[in-house]
């Protein structure tokens, strides 16, 4: 039967759902009928892909609110070089009260002491129920090498919390490619994670397990991505409400097919999801009735950048970090792209300042690394800091043109094969470059030298005699992950002992001038030019 909502005004209006799980309208006085004692109304602070973003961790403390706070996962990012970022995540994750997250990908690009670890200084649990690891006794002599440890058994399937006197089933689930996705692969050649299918029914096992307890109200944290959760929500029966993460979509409101589904017994499920780098944060408002369905709901998300810093917790985040630094002004910035195949102006100055300070011929930046944007007015270290929270350190090699060409035809062929344009396209100084988005092909390339001249790369014959000095970071050059290698590390030409925020953070301090980011016209689109 097709169901019909009406249209309701952002972060004011409610949906709300018959007893027998059929959405009505907002004005429909039945609803107003049930005792008091007939229903139960609470409501969930959610975050998700956080990332580590610690300037804004501490304005969605001054904003997120909830009977019970929840998190969808990858609220880290990076391995053990990032151990200050890890502790300070962990104290966002504390004092904003989060009493249970999903295990995401980046809570384990740390090695699994050190994500133990990490566990143990937060104050919720860390849930996943399709996270499984051959017993350490069984194991080879890489339990030490690589920093294993017994990781399962400091995850939980799931957990009940207790909110306003009633009890809350809570449920983990970490994503299928978790591990395909790592910084070092190595430290996890233990582990798997269930597929979709096995996952959904070690899910409803879990839930059948809630209900001989009584428990009628359960919420799944999962960092699965959005069409899984989709899945789930209409394949399992008992779930209400779905914290999601890991493919960053931004999900406002309540939208019948798209966050608004239903499970095998005909029950709402809500989805809920914040985009990434913590630039939003949401509040689910419900009700349920005596059975524990869902009979009215609100989804709000507020903006990041609107919430202001509390001085308290940024004294506490600096004591971790360190006192930032203030090194300028800008004057002028557009806002950031809001998908990973528009071109990127932050990232592109950020590319010119490491092409002027390593002194190379091609600078790159992916656009799936890029976490932040430049503000503007006066910013500090940490505010540049957050645009790059991965430390991958910047690296210089001569690479050869058709390992140029044939990384950015890769690149460029996976994100428009994605429906999330992952992994995105390449920031560039150096290079200006032309992509089909149709048919997912690099269609033109130039190297412009030092003095603005332009000099054609011929794509479909690229030069392996031809090499050019190129600057990125060390996750682009030789890890692979979602890019091809460029050049491995025995033939690095240069190493430096840090990120590229410190060498933006250099630059602006000593440019000692107003920063305008206007760097664009470096992608173009051939849909544009016909």
């Amino acid at each position: 039967m097709k169901i019909n909502i009406q249209p309701f005004n952002f972060n004011i209006q409610n949906v709300r759902f018959m007893s027998n799980s059929v959405p009505v309208s907002s004005n429909n006085s039945k609803l107003e009928r049930s005792p008091e004692n007939d229903s139960f109304e609470m409501s969930i602070g959610y975050v998700n892909d956080l990332h580590g973003q610690a300037n804004n961790m501490m304005r969605i403390l001054s904003g997120i609110k909830g009977d019970l706070k929840l998190s969808a996962g990858d609220n880290d990012i990076g391995d053990e070089k990032n151990d200050a970022t890890h502790k300070v995540t962990t104290k966002f994750l504390n004092i904003a009260d989060i009493k249970a997250s999903a295990l995401g990908n980046h809570e384990i690009d740390m090695d699994q002491k050190s994500c133990i670890d990490a566990i143990h200084r937060m104050n919720g649990e860390m849930l996943a129920i399709n996270y499984d690891q051959k017993p350490i006794s069984e194991q080879d002599d890489d339990v030490k090498k690589y920093g294993r440890a017994d990781l399962k058994g400091v995850l939980k399937k799931s957990t009940v919390v207790d909110v306003k006197g009633e009890k809350i089933g809570l449920i983990g689930a970490s994503p299928m490619d978790m591990l395909e996705r790592l910084t070092h692969p190595n430290y996890y050649t233990d582990s798997s994670v269930e597929d979709l299918d096995d996952t959904i029914e070690l899910i409803q096992e879990e839930i059948n397990k809630f209900k001989e307890l009584g428990i009628n109200k359960v919420i799944l944290l999962s960092h699965m991505g959005h069409k899984r959760d989709m899945k789930v929500a209409q394949e399992i029966d008992g779930i209400d409400v779905i914290i999601g993460g890991h493919t960053h979509e931004l999900l406002k409101d309540i939208k019948e097919g798209e966050n608004l589904l239903y499970s095998k017994s005909g029950e709402p499920v809500i989805l809920t999801e914040a985009g990434r780098d913590g630039n939003y944060f949401g509040e689910l408002n419900l009700t349920f009735d005596k059975n524990g369905v869902i009979t009215k709901a609100q989804n709000n998300l507020g903006e990041t950048r609107l919430f202001h810093k509390n001085m308290i917790n940024q004294y506490v985040f600096d004591s971790i970090l360190g006192t930032p630094e203030k090194i300028g002004y800008v004057e002028q910035a557009p806002p950031p792209p809001t998908n990973l195949a528009e071109e990127n102006p932050h990232a592109n100055f950020v590319c010119d300042i490491m092409r002027e300070k390593t002194d190379s011929d091609i600078a790159l930046w992916h656009h799936s690394g890029v976490r932040n944007f430049f503000h503007e007015g006066e910013i500090d270290s940490s505010d540049v800091k957050d645009m790059a929270p991965f430390l991958d350190y910047v690296v210089v090699a001569e690479v050869p043109e058709n390992v140029i060409v044939d990384a950015f035809k890769t690149a460029i062929k996976a994100t428009y094969s994605s429906p999330t344009l992952k992994p995105g396209l390449l920031a560039v100084s150096g290079l200006n470059y032309t992509v089909d988005p149709e048919d997912g092909e690099l269609v033109d390339m130039n190297f412009v030298d030092k003095n603005g001249k332009e000099h054609k790369i011929d794509v479909e014959y690229p030069r392996k005699d031809k090499k050019y000095k190129v600057v990125t970071d060390e996750f682009l050059m030789s890890a692979g992950a979602d890019y091809n290698i460029l050049a491995p590390e025995e033939l690095y030409v240069e190493k430096y002992p840090f990120d590229k925020d410190v060498l933006a953070s250099a630059y602006i301090k000593e440019k000692n001038e107003p920063i305008i980011i206007n760097q664009t016209g470096r992608i173009r689109y051939e849909h544009d030019e016909d």
